[in-house]
């Protein structure tokens, strides 16, 4: 069975030309690297990890990394760029929803997946099953994100939603869905994101 949510993402936003999304994209990667400082260095698990870029970058602070996507395509694509970095990553292929009951880890990351899920209620729960106790998670900022693509001409006909964005949260509608499984011990606002680090209850 194909699942048809979107895989890694809908542009490479890691390796882009583009001087506003290469700006952006460091805002998001100093964010996060601010709150992986946060956690001892030990096992970590990437779910939805798309080319594999948070995975790599967290080996190469001293994580041992599991990684998975819902797409072999893609994780071909992540262990390929893992090889080339030089890093020793377990990737596989698995959606967010086969993960209840595998184990777990000290670090659980979920970055730019939750806003995919028809039922991300459901993903949360599998996340703080896994997490022991972290989880570092991100979605989207709305309604800044839409106002931005629309800003830049694109999805115009969906009021600037991304293709396969099915749910929408602001900063602190996002903190308020995590409190229901996590203690959010941190958060960061890199435009166009909302991230926190979050200790399961």
């Amino acid at each position: 069975m194909t699942d048809a949510r979107p895989a890694g993402n809908y542009y490479d936003k890691y390796q882009t030309r583009n001087p506003i999304a290469r700006y952006l994209m460091g805002n998001f990667l100093r964010a996060f690297d601010d709150l992986v400082a946060r956690v001892p260095p030990g096992d970590a698990f990437e779910i939805g990890c798309g080319e594999g870029e948070l995975s790599i970058r967290l080996a190469r602070r001293g994580f041992a990394l599991r990684a998975c996507d819902i797409s072999a395509d893609i994780v071909d694509e992540a262990r390929r760029r893992a090889a080339h970095a030089g890093v020793d990553i377990a990737f596989e292929t698995a959606p967010i929803e086969a993960l209840a009951g595998a184990p777990g880890a000290p670090l659980i990351v979920c970055c730019e997946v939750l806003e995919h899920l028809d039922d991300p209620e459901a993903g949360l729960d599998v996340l703080a099953g896994l997490a022991r106790p972290y989880l570092i998670a991100s979605v989207p900022r709305e309604p800044i994100w839409r106002a931005l693509n629309m800003a830049r001409g694109k999805y115009w006909s969906d009021l600037g939603n991304t293709p396969g964005h099915l749910q929408h949260w602001s900063r602190g509608a996002f903190v308020k869905f995590l409190e229901r499984r996590f203690r959010v011990v941190e958060r960061r606002s890199p435009l166009p994101w909302t991230m926190a680090l979050c200790e399961v209850r």
